[in-house]
């Protein structure tokens, strides 16, 4: 029987996987800042009912960063058997990941490797730091995404990540982890700190893309964050214990939660509080048949204004045929604003490689964000659809083509989304809030439905 304190875990059909993932602590010495409030983050965890089959922790347990080994021994002593004493790791085990923390040089890597005595059946050099790990049908794969032996910090190995996931190509769920994203958070960008080095971008989540892997699981940049490039989720979870230099207003410590299944990946991302701050399943249940409508070319009124909140899904299906030539202006294709002010949200095209951009209004005389989707050539037809999710921060602007199951977000500098948006009263198509004039559309054909 359940307490009132208990939290009510989300929980998969029977041949599914419930797991908690979260990552940076940080702590690993008595009394310090990290110790409380990585304890706060774990008096969350042990509410949940039922407990989790597994937990990740995608690296930066300890504050490490010493060159004094018996100081670096003794915060993974005190981090594993104090901090982590609560959890019984014969009836739940908890993976890991390497770590910029942990792991930063050949004695660090060397202290990790024997403290917590992982699988040894990574790539060569790297046993214990890179792993895998088979569950049923459910494979785990772990990076180690700053080996020593190719360079450190943001240097990961791939050959050995595509190898591992063809052997086990039957697996119907895949996870890969490590501890860098792979593409900016937040606005968080730099090759080798941020994220790993951009030479290895590409090939590495063409890697992903190709074995089916349903997400990619790190942490290091102290948000939590979610976005999707071409199909393939990449979750990023920093907010085990290092409150004082998160964003203050934006970012909050926190677990995640999360049951995979048939259905795909359900998730609650959980404060110190308890509290479920954000939410998401994925893939998307797309809007039926019935819930779209067309809108007119020019402006008309809302179909529904207000607050968006956390949990509301916009989609559009949008086509045409873009100018002959080259229009480096802005070109409106929507634009939703009410009586006064700027639009708080408009979409179209922008510059001469005319990339598909919206641009989301914040409060009044900020700033606005810029969300970049992809480019649309002159003088070709376009059909496309896009996805505005507000449970997924700056990640839940997306886009693809028609035909096609793989969502991509847009490109974003931002640390939020659309779930402070309120929609306004009044929108347009194929030309901006003050008329034809306005930044009109300058191609033809243009049609556009929306459904929310």
């Amino acid at each position: 029987m359940t307490d009132a304190s208990s939290i009510k875990a989300l929980l998969p059909k029977a041949a599914g996987h419930q797991f908690v993932l979260y990552g940076d602590s940080c702590s690993g010495v008595a009394g310090a800042l990290h110790e409380r409030t990585f304890a706060s983050v774990n008096a969350v965890l042990r509410r949940l009912e039922p407990q989790p089959q597994f937990i990740l922790f995608p690296g930066d347990e300890i504050i490490g960063l010493t060159a004094d080994e018996a100081s670096l021994h003794a915060q993974w002593q005190h981090w594993l058997d104090v901090e982590m004493a609560w959890l019984d790791r014969t009836k739940i085990p908890m993976w890991h990941t390497t770590g910029n923390h942990t792991t930063y040089d050949e004695m660090s890597e060397a202290i990790f490797r024997g403290t917590l005595g992982l699988p040894a059946n990574g790539p060569a050099g790297q046993e214990g730091l890179a792993y895998w790990v088979r569950r049923g049908d459910l494979l785990m794969v772990f990076v180690h995404t700053l080996c020593s032996g190719l360079g450190g910090e943001g240097h990961v190995e791939t050959e050995w990540l595509e190898a591992t996931l063809k052997a086990h190509a039957d697996a119907r769920y895949k996870l890969v982890l490590g501890h860098h994203p792979v593409f900016p958070v937040n606005g968080y960008a730099g090759a080798y700190q941020r994220e790993i080095g951009h030479e290895y971008t590409e090939r590495f989540w063409d890697i992903l893309v190709e074995a089916g892997v349903f997400a990619y699981c790190c942490s290091h940049i102290l948000a939590f964050d979610v976005q999707a490039h071409r199909g393939v989720l990449q979750i990023c979870t920093a907010g085990a214990g290092t409150a004082h230099r998160m964003p203050e207003g934006v970012e909050y410590l926190h677990c995640i939660q999360a049951a995979l299944d048939e259905d795909g990946l359900r998730y609650q991302v959980l404060d110190t509080e308890g509290t479920v701050r954000e939410r998401l399943q994925w893939p998307p249940m797309p809007a039926g048949e019935d819930k779209w409508h067309g809108i007119a070319y020019g402006i008309s009124e809302a179909r529904w204004s207000g607050p968006v909140g956390t949990d509301r899904i916009v989609e559009f299906r949008l086509g045409g045929r873009t100018a002959p030539e080259p229009c480096a202006s802005q070109q409106t294709i929507f634009s939703a604003f009410g009586e006064k002010g700027l639009a708080p949200l408009w979409l179209g095209l922008r510059g001469r490689q005319q990339q598909l951009t919206l641009i989301l209004g914040r409060d009044p005389g900020r700033s606005p964000y810029y969300f970049f989707g992809p480019d649309l050539p002159p003088g070709e037809d376009f059909t496309l659809q896009l996805l505005l999710h507000s449970g997924m921060g700056p990640g839940g602007v997306l886009w693809r083509g028609t035909g096609s199951e793989a969502w991509s977000s847009f490109e974003a500098i931002a640390s939020t989304g659309l779930e402070r948006l309120v929609w306004p009263s009044r929108w347009s198509v194929g030309h901006g809030q003050k008329g034809e004039g306005d930044r009109p559309f300058m191609g033809e054909s243009l049609n556009l439905h929306i459904a929310g």
